[in-house]
C-alpha cells in the first residue's frame, strides 16, 4: 500500500498509517469527557431562543446542541416523529455495488468490503447515528482500527456528541474538534465518519432541521404551561370555609387546614359550628391552548415527515387511504436520506477499507459504492397483464428477459403444430369404419415418407404419434396429448417431419373427398 498517493476524500490531506494506530483523537482532549449538558430549555423564553440560534450562525454552537438534545428529550412529539424518519432507513436493504464498468480488481474490492460490512455486529447503530444529522445538521463518529493478519478493520465506531465540535471561524464550513483553539483541531483523515446532512441548505450551524423545530416547540411549551395554570385555578371548584364570630386563631388555622386538604384528600374533619362551602369554578375553557398545541405538533409533523395524516394529529381526517398519500410523501424524505447516508458511508468508511486492504484504488470515482435498495416492489400480477397483452398484440418477450423480469426456471413450451393440416387427417377418418382402402392409401404415404427421408429415430418418435392419431377424431386434445408426452422433443426436427406428413395427409384427403 503507497500510503503517500492516498488522500482523505474529505479533507484532501494526505493519509499516514500512523494516524490510525495510535490513541483516538478524542483521547487527547481530556476535558470534552468533563463536559455536562446545560438543559437551556429551562427557562426558555422567544429572546433566549433567538440569541442561541444567532450565536450557533457566528460558530459558539454550544447552545444550540444541547438545546436540539433537550427538545427531542422532553417533547414526545418530536421525539417520535424524529424516530420514524430515523428508523426507517433500518428497513432497508443495502448492497455493494462496483464501479461501472468495473475491471476483476474492483469487483473483488466489492466483494471484499461486502464481506466485512457484513460481519459488522453495529453497522445498524452506525447507520442510525448518522441520521442524527437530520436534526442536528451533522454527527460525527470515531473509528477505532485493528489490524487483524492481513487486514485493517474498524475495531469500534463510536458516536460523540455534536457539543464536542466547533467549525473554522474562516469559513464556517468545516467542523472540527474543539480543542484549546477557537478554530478547533481539524479531524484526522481515515479516522472520522462525517455525516452532514443536507435538511437545509446553508451553513452546517443552520442545515439542521431542529431549528425549524425550535419555534413550535417554544410556542408549545408556553402552551402547555398555561394550560395547566388553567387546570390548577378553573379546574376544581373554589372551597370556602365559614367560621362564626370569637374564634380562635387556633380554630381558624384548624378549619384552614381542613380547607386545603379537603381538595386533595376529599375528606377533613372540622370544630362544630363552622362550615366549608364548594363554589362553582370560574368559566373557561381549554381549547385555546389545546388549539394552539395541536397546531404547534402539525407544524412539526409537516417539518418532520412532509405531513400530518402519518402522525395522528389530523382532525378526524386520518383515513387508510389519505394516511397512504402521505406515506408516499413520506417515502421522497427517505429515499434522499439514504442517498445521502450512503454517500458518507462510501466516503467515510467503504474508502478506507479499500485503500488500506486493497491497493490499486485511489479516488471515490472507483470505489465500490453503499447503495441502498429503495426502489418499490413492482406489482408482478399487473406486469404479467401488460405483458399477456404486448403478446397478444404480436410482440413475443425474449428469453432474457423472462428470465430476468420473473425469476429463473421459466422454459418455454413447445410450439404444437398448426390445426389446419389435422383437419385432413380427420378427413382421412371419416370414411367409412368397413372400408380399408383409407388405411392402405395412409400406409403407402408413410412408406413413402420412411423410405425417402424418415430415419430410425424419427420412426420411434411419429409410431405413437400415429397411433394416436388413429386413436383419436379430436385435433384439439391431440395437440394437447402431444405437448404432454413429448416436452423434451427437438422441436426443429419434429415440426419438419410433422410438417410433411400432415401436408400428405391433408392432400389426400383433399383428393379423396373430391373423388
Amino acid at each position: 500500500m503507497a500510503e503517500s498517493r492516498i488522500l482523505d476524500p474529505r479533507t484532501g490531506e494526505p493519509f499516514r498509517l500512523a494516524d490510525i494506530q495510535g490513541e483516538p483523537q478524542t483521547a487527547r482532549v481530556g476535558s470534552l469527557h468533563q463536559e455536562f449538558a446545560e438543559h437551556p430549555t429551562r427557562g426558555l423564553t422567544p429572546p433566549r431562543l433567538a440569541s442561541i440560534l444567532q450565536a450557533a450562525e457566528q460558530g459558539d454552537m454550544l447552545a444550540q446542541c444541547d438545546l436540539f438534545d433537550d427538545m427531542e428529550e422532553k417533547d414526545a412529539h418530536i421525539f417520535a416523529e424524529m424516530q420514524k424518519r430515523k428508523l426507517s432507513l433500518l428497513g432497508l436493504d443495502w448492497d455493494i455495488a462496483p464501479p461501472r464498468n468495473a475491471d476483476k480488481h474492483e469487483e473483488r474490492a466489492a466483494d471484499l468490503v461486502r464481506e466485512i460490512l457484513h460481519d459488522m455486529q453495529n453497522l445498524e447503530d452506525v447507520i442510525l447515528n448518522m441520521a442524527s444529522a437530520i436534526g442536528h445538521g451533522y454527527s460525527c463518529q470515531e473509528i477505532t482500527w485493528q489490524r487483524l493478519g492481513k487486514e485493517w478493520l474498524p475495531d469500534a465506531i463510536d458516536f460523540r456528541p455534536h457539543r464536542w465540535f466547533t467549525v473554522d471561524q474562516e469559513t464556517r464550513s468545516e467542523l472540527r474538534l474543539r480543542g484549546v483553539t477557537m478554530d478547533g483541531d481539524p479531524l484526522q483523515p481515515f479516522t472520522w465518519i462525517v455525516h452532514r446532512h443536507q435538511a437545509r441548505s446553508g451553513y452546517i450551524t443552520r442545515s439542521g432541521l431542529h431549528r425549524v423545530l425550535a419555534w413550535p416547540f417554544l410556542f408549545k411549551n408556553y402552551s402547555l404551561r398555561d394550560l395547566a395554570e388553567f387546570l390548577e385555578i378553573y379546574g376544581l371548584p373554589l372551597r370556602l370555609g365559614t367560621y362564626p364570630t370569637g374564634a380562635t386563631d387556633t380554630e381558624k388555622a384548624t378549619l384552614l387546614r381542613a380547607v386545603v386538604n379537603i381538595g386533595h384528600a376529599a375528606a377533613g374533619i372540622i370544630p362544630e359550628g363552622m362550615g366549608i362551602e364548594f363554589k362553582e369554578a370560574a368559566k373557561g375553557a381549554a381549547d385555546p391552548f389545546e388549539v394552539m398545541m395541536d397546531w404547534c405538533e402539525r407544524s412539526q409533523s409537516k417539518a418532520i415527515l412532509g405531513g400530518t395524516l402519518t402522525s395522528g394529529t389530523g382532525e378526524g381526517t386520518n383515513t387508510n387511504a389519505l394516511g397512504n398519500v402521505h406515506n408516499e410523501v413520506r417515502r421522497d424524505l427517505l429515499v434522499a436520506d439514504a442517498k445521502q447516508v450512503a454517500s458518507t458511508l462510501t466516503r467515510d468508511l467503504i474508502f478506507p477499507i479499500v485503500a488500506l486492504n486493497v491497493g490499486g484504488i485511489h479516488s471515490l470515482r472507483r470505489c465500490p459504492r453503499f447503495r441502498f435498495e429503495t426502489d418499490e416492489e413492482e406489482d408482478m400480477n399487473t406486469r404479467a397483464e401488460r405483458d399477456s397483452k404486448i403478446y397478444q398484440m404480436g410482440f413475443e418477450p425474449t428469453e432474457e428477459y423472462v428470465q430476468e423480469t420473473y425469476g429463473e426456471g421459466w422454459q418455454k413450451k413447445p410450439t404444437p403444430p398448426p390445426l389446419a393440416p389435422l383437419r385432413g387427417i380427420a378427413a382421412l377418418k371419416s370414411g367409412s369404419e368397413s372400408d380399408n382402402s383409407n388405411q392402405v392409401e395412409l400406409d403407402k404415404i408413410l412408406s413413402s415418407l420412411n423410405s425417402d427421408d424418415l430415419n430410425a429415430q424419427m420412426q420411434a418418435v411419429l409410431a405413437p404419434i400415429i397411433q394416436r392419431l388413429e386413436q383419436d377424431d379430436d385435433p384439439e386434445a391431440f395437440m394437447g396429448w402431444l405437448a404432454e408426452h413429448y416436452p423434451e422433443a427437438d422441436e426443429g426436427q419434429l415440426e419438419e417431419k410433422l410438417a410433411k406428413l400432415l401436408w400428405a395427409a391433408q392432400m389426400w384427403g383433399r383428393l379423396n373427398a373430391n373423388a
